[in-house]
């Protein structure tokens, strides 16, 4: 089976494909795609961005499309920076900046109020115009400071309880077995086995 994974962020696309390898499936990048122009993410709901975005490159590439949308949600900033997680600050800020603008934000308040969540919406989309959404959540507490150097997003200041460290600090094989994106991929996974096998 050929997949297009609709991302263009390389930490992305590893990660992805490092949680499907099992799966009989070739696996390509948007720079394998002519005349790609990524969709406005105007939708409200991390699906309705996810949805988007593997629609586009399934019209475009004829071939089935995978794509999602993620989230941190904090609760003491009222769920923010939420769906607006990947253009919080502005398309022109790193990571680091939207990082620290968190912790900025954060400053003084106590652990048991800095409780938040990774939320994910995996999105499948056929030439055919098929379309399934998958959800995922890694539940979690915002660091006072920043920590460890794998991952990408706001990893580094995202504490899993159970662990006692950030998402950033965790190896690759047990991020790709806890984060809300490896979460919303297991789901998606029956959907890939299936269209793995039909198309041998």
């Amino acid at each position: 089976m050929q997949l297009v994974l609709a991302t263009a962020n390389a930490g992305k696309f590893r990660e992805v494909v490092t949680i499907l390898s099992d799966l009989r499936i070739s696996f390509f990048s948007l720079a394998s795609l002519e005349g790609y122009s990524p969709p406005v993410e105007s939708g409200v709901t991390y699906a309705e961005n996810a949805a988007a975005k593997a629609k586009a490159v399934a019209d475009l590439s004829g071939y089935w499309a995978l794509a999602d949308d993620s989230g941190l949600e904090v609760d003491a900033l009222g769920g923010q920076p939420g769906v607006h997680s990947g253009r919080y600050l502005g398309l022109a800020a790193t990571d680091m900046e939207r990082n620290q603008r968190i912790l900025e934000l954060l400053d003084g308040v106590p652990p048991l109020r800095r409780g938040a969540r990774f939320q994910c919406a995996v999105a499948m989309a056929g030439p055919g115009g098929e379309l399934a959404i998958f959800h995922g959540s890694c539940h979690g507490i915002i660091a006072e400071a920043l920590s460890g150097n794998d991952g990408f997003g706001y990893d580094p200041i995202f504490i899993v309880p159970d662990l006692g460290v950030t998402m950033a600090s965790l190896p690759p094989d047990v991020k790709n077995r806890i984060s809300h994106r490896a979460r919303a991929l297991e789901q998606a996974k029956p959907l890939l086995q299936h269209l793995s096998l039909a198309a041998a």
